[in-house]
């Protein structure tokens, strides 16, 4: 189905975040005071029995837009706090709250979200860690079950939800690695339809896609990606209703409190100065992706990129997307073998130094891996066929170093070489 060409322009998610950033150090200095304290005192002794009941601290219905009274680090801090309202504005969603990781973020929103024995339908196209906690983790030690369906068929999407009863409906808004882009209005509407929440991990697309907009109910992020920048710091992050983050904040029920998976207040001071150059860096990591992506076109390569018009799912992301963000700062190409793949990689590494050999992505250099060997190494063999993952497949999450025209040569350079 042909879908509009002209982007929604009325949200801008750093227009958001800006709005909601006016946090100044306690001695009035233009950046957020770190709060290093891990307990914290009140006042009147009646009203820590009250904040244990919910009542006073952060998102309780008398707390303030910087929180209300708080208890203890591993509930709330207000670093951590205003790094989450942050993330929420951008994410345009009533709330949000930073994790010491993003796999912590996905498994405490799903821990939350199901009980023993509920059942979850995801992408079979998902990052190799989050297919292992929903193939094998859950269900060895919780009994929640996933059911892995092509979600390109909205068809497949609607009966597995309505087969199984299934809870949530769980996918990534731009795959990983064969970079898909889910129709998140129609798999929202569909998830709604069947009684089902529909969770978003939206780390491959941070302001070029904002989920909660087009229908979804959580949207999650590895924050050591893209909103870091810069490899060094491990985070992630839920975004969603107020209910639903303080009902993983609870005392006695919350999955993010019990399980403890807060992020440092040290590391949320950090991220919260990176996150207004984020637009600048997304804008070129998108920029240098798409004249690479046009290059090894011209060359004969197998690439995939979604800012090419003969992306399948190219006009979809174009009518979904915030303007002036790009198509995303990451690529593949399929070189057919893995010894193909080895050589391209480490010719431009080795020789041309163009970026390095590692997993992850969003850092400011280029960061090239074989998915089916590294980050999707968990699935099968069958499950690799399945998800469209070959072995010479090469992920490429394109840096912001060197002149473009520099790099441009080196990538023709490694890709003649490989044969």
């Amino acid at each position: 189905m042909d879908h509009p060409q002209t982007p929604p322009a009325s949200f801008d998610p750093l227009r958001a975040m800006a709005q909601a950033r006016h946090e100044f150090g306690e001695h009035g200095g233009v950046n957020l005071s770190i709060e290093a304290s891990t307990t914290f005192t009140v006042m009147a002794a009646t009203m820590m029995p009250r904040i244990f009941h919910g009542e006073g601290g952060p998102f309780s219905n008398t707390a303030g837009p910087t929180g209300g009274c708080y208890l203890y680090g591993r509930h709330f801090n207000p670093t951590v706090f205003t790094f989450g309202r942050m993330l929420a504005a951008m994410e345009s969603t009533e709330a949000g709250y930073a994790t010491s990781s993003g796999i912590a973020a996905i498994a405490s929103t799903l821990l939350q979200l199901c009980k023993k024995d509920d059942r979850i339908v995801a992408a079979d196209v998902l990052y190799g860690g989050t297919f292992a906690l929903l193939k094998d983790y859950l269900p060895e030690r919780t009994g929640i079950e996933t059911t892995f369906v092509d979600v390109m068929d909205l068809a497949a999407v609607r009966s597995a939800l309505r087969a199984i009863g299934a809870k949530v409906l769980y996918v990534e808004s731009m795959a990983n690695p064969t970079l898909l882009v889910c129709d998140l209005p129609k798999l929202a509407a569909i998830a709604h339809e069947c009684g089902a929440q529909f969770v978003v991990d939206n780390t491959f697309s941070p302001l070029l896609l904002t989920p909660a907009r087009h229908g979804a109910d959580v949207v999650l992020h590895s924050a050591t990606k893209f909103l870091s920048g810069a490899s060094d710091v491990i985070a992630g992050a839920v975004c969603g209703r107020r209910e639903l983050i303080a009902s993983m904040m609870d005392l006695h029920t919350g999955s993010l409190m019990l399980l403890g998976p807060v992020m440092d207040p040290k590391i949320a001071h950090e991220l919260t100065l990176r996150l207004p150059h984020l637009g600048i860096r997304m804008q070129e990591h998108g920029r240098r992706a798409m004249a690479y992506a046009l290059r090894l076109r011209e060359i004969g390569a197998a690439v995939v990129y979604p800012g090419l018009p003969d992306h399948p799912q190219h006009a979809l992301l174009r009518s979904l997307s915030n303007p002036g963000y790009g198509f995303g700062g990451l690529l593949t190409i399929d070189l057919q073998s893995l010894e193909r793949a080895n050589r391209f990689m480490e010719i431009l590494q080795n020789e041309h130094s163009f970026g390095f050999m590692a997993v992850s992505l969003g850092y400011f250099d280029t960061l090239m891996s074989s998915s089916a060997s590294s980050t999707s190494s968990e699935l099968g063999d069958d499950e690799l066929l399945r998800a469209g993952i070959s072995k010479g497949l090469v992920r490429m999450s394109v840096g912001l170093t060197g002149t473009l025209e520099q790099r441009l040569q080196q990538l023709e350079d490694a890709y003649a070489r490989s044969r």
